[in-house]
């Protein structure tokens, strides 16, 4: 079971802060595509990905009871 975490628009997106995936032994390339796949109109390419709160690539292989973080790109003025 891997915990998902969204914030900002893609929580607004999705209308789900947390969501919980029952895969493990995946990359966060493949959890980009499963999550794709159910919300196909999020945009995670341009996130910053945080698993256990540390910053990870696409080729990171998560874990049961891993937690993900999903950061969507931030601007300010």
């Amino acid at each position: 079971m891997i915990k998902v975490l969204f914030f900002a628009g893609i929580k607004e997106e999705i209308g789900l802060d947390q969501l919980i995936v029952k895969k493990k032994n995946i990359t966060v390339l493949h959890l980009k595509q499963y999550i794709k796949s159910t919300y196909p109109s999020v945009p995670l390419n341009h996130c910053l990905i945080a698993v256990n709160e540390n910053f990870v690539t696409d080729d990171e292989i998560l874990k049961d009871q891993d937690v993900i973080a999903f950061i969507p790109p931030v601007s300010g003025g």
